[in-house]
């Protein structure tokens, strides 16, 4: 057989595949178009770049009549447009076998809308997920997640059209940029909102005829311009194979779960693929999960498993038995006890503006043994090889163990010069830290998630605002074993007195603190709630300790945190003695955490409320206004927003001066200040701290159960946010009665004479008050609580 071959393309993965077809004795000629500085020195002599024809639609015709001119027996596209705008079909229209699909089957890359339909459809493991062509849609969606999000423009846009938002608040932004600004063009016409998953990523490459498959050994690349993946995104920087972490029994599953569903399920849906299916895969705690499908080799993965072919694997007979839908008939062999490493040489500034035109040379001699160079950004101009693009060349090798693979090709690196030539110098570091962690002495609790030395930084970072919160009886120094009091120093005398402890947390306002980037007023809620709670029972409160639990600990968002504790302590005279933080990975995503808070103050034996026994009918009830929705009903709140489209970053309907976000975290309201006064004169025979059940609910936790309160809705101010939620959730009546405080975060239970005094501490303390309604008998089977005139509310 002598073979005439046509690949399209002008990158590295394109001189990959020129090198390799070239070794094949059964390949006459190698036609490249329109080829790069590489392919035009040529390989075996075998080699001629066509630069003069392009790859767009409207220049295939002329590929075409090339083709035939030149007797081409095989087509093998690289890159990844010609497919999606249909190149197959016009080589196929002439007869001439192309090694990759065509246009219906190239939708697998082109649209990553109808790839995560086809993953679900054929139940292929991926990230939950929505595809969304209409904006207000997709905004709906991603305010109603409670999950990190990726968002990714549906058609190709370059390899920059996957984003990946730290807040719920920043998602919003770029889901606009994509979809209403237009960022990525005709690309982000359409969008896929999915789950965004953690874990190590990597790359199969599989040859297959539609049907017989064939996987290559897997790849790990590095998509980030800078070390330790930092920095904006590249084309890719390097690459490694096989990678480590790609273990026999996991690729095992992933070649069942994954590789055979999804070739098998191109084939039941009439879309069988040719060539080259490339599996992007992520390693997830829940198992391996595909992130995308690509329909081509990739780039830099190409030039890193094509070394690992066997010298007498003929990848021309491979790819036209492929094409011919005969792959079974051939032989794909790969070297045993081998690795192999690419890294990018890139233009200084890549991948912003960077230089063109700049001499390359290359000290061939000194090359090492199983070492290749390949152009990628590069053009021959007046005999000499110079720089033509971002990625300019890469150099790659191969060796025994992945180690003198990945030092083989730093040396073959330093072999290759131009001006102000730029290369990551840590390919393979994930493989390699996987390995020292293994190799030593123990695995770290660093290398397990946990971060002592953070969490010993917090410790650092908050002392002073811990230490501001003292009050005498307290040592609030922290980072001991236990928090201190003394109940004498604090003026009671330990005969007569009683602890009260109470314990709460935050609910699921939680989850609007971590969609929208806002921490520092939880720590005053999880306060609140606990303090209120010790006031009820005529209680000071004297010290508290929070709790904090994370997936991963970020400095910021802990002590942004801690900061709403010790404020909500100051604000409640007691103070911050101790706490815990702890990171639990896995437990918790990233971005996440939950708290819980303990707050313990103290009471003589004589003055514990309620007094219950003094009550009668006709003693008043006073309720202190609330700031908001303090911290119940959260479900009921991320519910109805969800239903009304707006966003966290909105302006708030009832609150112009706020954002949605700000409004609803405006944080419990903390009535010990304003109440202890009246507690300390004894004025007061109860009180009730308006939390999850309402007024209807927690009023008569204070009262005998001969009587009842009677409130009459029309005595106090009923706040804009709750007639907001009414109507927008179309919420009924009793619900939102057993589910919010309307206005009322406390009530009082006073006897009618002490009612002016009272009123004279709350002024005082500028707590605006409300004489709500009074005592009454109640009735054998009627409620402990009735609201008069609730129907205002509609």
């Amino acid at each position: 057989m002598s073979l005439n071959i046509l690949i399209l393309g002008n990158g590295g993965r394109e001189h990959a595949l020129v090198w390799k077809l070239a070794e094949s004795p059964s390949v006459r000629k190698i036609y490249v178009a329109p080829g790069n500085g590489g392919t035009a020195v040529g390989a075996h002599g075998k080699t001629v770049n066509v630069p003069e024809l392009g790859l767009s639609p409207s220049q295939f015709g002329k590929l075409v009549e090339f083709a035939v001119e030149k007797n081409i027996g095989l087509v093998v596209p690289g890159p990844e447009q010609p497919l999606i705008d249909g190149v197959a079909e016009f080589f196929k229209k002439v007869g001439i076998p192309v090694f990759g699909p065509g246009k219906d089957t190239a939708a697998f890359e082109g649209s990553k809308t109808f790839s995560k339909d086809f993953m679900h459809k054929h139940n292929i493991p991926t990230a939950r997920y929505g595809n969304f062509s209409i904006y207000d849609d997709a905004k709906k969606f991603l305010d109603s997640v409670d999950f990190k999000v990726v968002l990714k423009a549906d058609g190709v846009a370059g390899g920059k059209g996957v984003l990946i938002p730290s807040s719920k608040q920043e998602a919003q932004k770029l889901l606009k940029d994509i979809m209403v600004e237009k960022k990525f063009g005709s690309a982000g016409d359409s969008i896929v909102i999915e789950e965004y998953l953690e874990g190590d990523e990597i790359s199969i490459l599989t040859i297959t005829d539609g049907y017989s498959y064939v996987n290559l050994p897997a790849a790990q690349d590095h998509k980030r311009i800078g070390e330790n993946d930092t920095g904006l995104n590249t084309g890719g920087m390097g690459a490694y194979a096989p990678a480590p972490v790609a273990t026999p029994e996991l690729l095992q599953q992933i070649d069942t779960q994954i590789v055979k569903a999804s070739i098998d399920g191109m084939r039941k849906e009439r879309r069988p693929l040719v060539g080259v299916l490339f599996t992007g895969i992520i390693l997830t705690r829940n198992g391996p999960k595909v992130l995308e499908y690509n329909v081509r080799f990739g780039d830099p993965e190409a030039q890193t498993v094509l070394p690992l072919l066997t010298d007498d694997t003929d990848l021309a007979e491979v790819m036209l038995a492929a094409a011919e839908h005969r792959l079974d008939s051939v032989e794909v062999k790969i070297k045993e006890n081998a690795f192999a490493t690419t890294v990018v040489l890139a233009a200084g500034g890549y991948p912003d503006k960077y230089d063109k035109g700049d001499e390359i040379t290359i000290d061939e001699k000194l090359m090492p043994k199983q070492s290749y160079v390949f152009h990628a950004g590069t053009a021959l101009k007046d005999g000499k090889i110079v720089t033509a693009g971002g990625r300019v060349i890469a150099a790659s090798a191969v060796g025994p163990t992945l180690r003198e693979a990945v030092d083989n090709a730093y040396q073959a690196v330093k072999c290759i010069h131009f001006n102000n030539s730029y290369n990551r110098k840590d390919i393979a570091h994930r493989a390699f830290r996987a390995a020292d962690m293994a190799a030593s002495s123990g695995i770290t609790y660093a290398d397990s998630g946990v971060s002592v030395d953070n969490g010993n930084l917090l410790v650092r970072r908050i002392k002073e605002k811990v230490k501001s919160t003292s009050r005498p009886g307290a040592d609030s120094n922290i980072g001991g074993f236990g928090g201190l009091f003394d109940l004498k120093k604090a003026g009671y005398n330990t005969d007569d007195t009683l602890l009260v402890g109470a314990t709460d947390g935050v609910g699921t306002k939680l989850l609007i603190a971590q969609e929208t980037n806002i921490h520092n007023t939880v720590g005053i809620d999880l306060v609140a709630m606990n303090v209120n709670d010790l006031v009820v029972q005529g209680a000071e409160p004297l010290f508290f300790l929070d709790y904090f639990a994370t997936g991963k600990l970020e400095l910021k968002v802990a002590s942004d945190f801690v900061s709403g504790v010790a404020e909500g302590c100051i604000e409640s005279g007691c103070a911050l003695v101790g706490g815990e933080t702890s990171e639990m990975p896995g437990m918790y995503p990233n971005g996440h955490y939950d708290t819980n808070g303990t707050a313990v103050g103290a009471v003589r034996r004589t003055d514990i409320l309620p007094k219950t026994s003094e009550m009668q009918e006709g003693d008043i009830l006073l309720g202190l206004a609330s700031d908001g929705i303090h911290s119940n009903g959260f479900s009921l709140v991320r519910r109805i927003i969800e239903c009304s489209g707006l966003s966290w970053d909105s302006k708030s309907p009832w609150d112009s001066t706020k954002t949605l976000g700000e409004a609803v975290l405006v944080p419990t309201k903390i009535y010990v200040r304003q109440v202890l006064p009246s507690i300390k004169e004894k004025l007061l025979l109860g009180l009730a701290h308006i939390t999850g059940g309402g007024l209807l609910e927690n009023i008569p936790r204070a009262l005998p159960s001969h009587l009842q309160a009677e409130l009459d809705i029309n005595t106090w101010e009923v706040s804009q946010v709750f007639k907001w939620l009414r109507r927008t959730g179309n919420v009924p009546v009793d619900d939102i009665l057993r589910t919010f405080n309307m206005g009322i975060g406390m009530v009082l239970i006073v006897k009618p004479e002490n009612v002016s005094r009272v009123k004279q501490h709350l002024q005082t303390a500028n707590q605006k008050t409300f004489e709500i309604g009074r005592l009454g008998r109640k009735g054998e089977g009627q409620p402990g609580c009735v609201i008069n005139n609730a129907d205002i509310l509609y």
